[in-house]
């Protein structure tokens, strides 16, 4: 694989003109984003985003999870296409770039490539995959799950957001049902553009991040069951308080992930009060635990102490408890010959960089089951992500943009 020109750059106005276009669609009320997984408004993007492709000249393939491919063609008809995207759904107070910078970053690339010229062995094929974040339909990453075998086809439908409608019906409602078998595709390599969502390429002044490792994580659902009571009448000795059992294992993840530093996290995400009443004590709490490390034993260790915790609590304050296993995936090691690639490309570019771990989950890391898989992260700003405020800059967006060109180009195999 011979590098390309390192003048080569993609059209930074033109991606950031699209990274603004796309933000109108399902606008938060904050600034930031709210397109949730097949809502009408996920809906609305696809097609924009369909549009987009297609007037770049590239052919459209969907699989029957709602997966988007489009594909440039290559001059080899037998070698394997090279992948690159990410995700169009956000949080529900998402922001502007988390997943979307990858997937339009991965368009310009395409759209300079056709500017340029510029004509590769391997075809070349953006995708947007569906339902990453798991906001709406846990787990996270689901259809790239199923894409690599972690998840059945069957197991992804049946999944149930909290006003109880289905993956399913809700992907057929839409219009995205493909034709293609989830899976069938097979991939030279892929990569992923994306930002950092943490604060450690802006405070260490770096504009590149090579991801050389992903985190491991597990969610955790637990339920505690106590009594509903009236809080004025009921005793304080003879209550079965739920809430009160919650904020015992919050309190008792946040020290387990303390005691296993460095490389280890782990917080309360979601909640569910019952009866969520201001003057009923809790009679059942639903909650999530989000526990990660790049170290597969601490990962373990950390989950079999968050379990045993759970378990002491509900017994001292009589109540019942149930743990559910909702999302996993092991520690991540990315392919070191395209993590060289992209190194490589950052060097020859100028831009400052450094080897970095994902502490989010992606699509990435369930497609490194399949195929060699590399990141590429941008700093933004303060760190903040899955929040309407998420910044980045256009200088940064133009850099990862760039070094996905570069290293696409270099894994592809350009044609002189």
């Amino acid at each position: 694989m011979s590098a390309p020109r390192k003048n080569l750059r993609i059209n930074s106005a033109r991606l950031w003109d699209s990274l603004m276009e796309m933000a109108l669609v399902g606008p938060g009320v904050a600034g930031g984003c709210n397109r949730q997984t097949m809502t009408d408004a996920d809906n609305e993007g696809r097609h924009l985003f369909k549009r987009w492709c297609e007037a770049a000249g590239m052919s459209m393939g969907v699989d029957s999870m709602g997966n988007m491919f489009f594909t440039r063609e290559g001059t080899d008809s037998a070698a394997l296409p090279v992948y690159m995207g990410s995700h169009l759904d956000t949080q529900p107070t998402g922001g502007k770039y988390d997943g979307v910078l990858g997937v339009l970053g991965a368009l310009e690339v395409v759209r300079s490539m056709n500017e340029l010229g510029i004509r590769t062995k391997h075809p070349i094929v953006v995708t947007n995959w569906t339902n990453e974040e798991g906001a709406r339909f846990s787990p996270a990453m689901l259809a790239s799950g199923v894409f690599v075998g972690i998840h059945t086809e069957d197991y992804a439908k049946s999944r149930t957001d909290l006003n109880g409608k289905r993956f399913g019906d809700e992907l057929e409602r839409i219009g995205w049902v493909g034709d293609e078998k989830v899976g069938a595709r097979k991939m030279h390599a892929m990569l992923e553009l994306h930002i950092e969502q943490g604060p450690i390429l802006e405070a260490e002044g770096k504009t590149i991040g090579v991801v050389t490792h992903g985190q491991g994580l597990w969610w955790l659902e637990i339920t505690l069951t106590g009594k509903d009571a009236h809080t004025g009448s009921t005793p304080m000795n003879m209550r079965v308080n739920a809430g009160l059992g919650m904020a015992r294992i919050t309190e008792r993840v946040h020290q387990i992930a303390m005691s296993h530093l460095p490389n280890a996290v782990g917080a309360v995400g979601q909640v569910k009060v019952f009866p969520n009443s201001r003057n009923v004590i809790p009679g059942k709490v639903v909650f999530t635990v989000d526990i990660r490390s790049p170290n597969q034993a601490k990962l373990d260790a950390m989950k079999a102490e968050v379990m045993r915790a759970a378990h002491a609590v509900a017994v001292e304050l009589g109540l019942g408890c149930t743990l559910e296993e909702v999302g996993h995936f092991d520690p991540v090691t990315f392919d070191p010959s395209l993590v060289k690639v992209v190194r490589g490309a950052a060097e020859r570019l100028g831009y400052s960089h450094m080897d970095i771990v994902s502490g989010a989950g992606h699509d990435a890391c369930w497609i490194n089951r399949v195929a060699p898989t590399v990141m590429i992260m941008c700093p933004c700003v303060d760190g903040l992500s899955h929040n309407e405020a998420e910044e980045i800059s256009p200088e940064w967006a133009a850099a990862g943009a760039d070094v996905l060109l570069h290293s696409v180009l270099e894994v592809a195999e350009v044609v002189s």
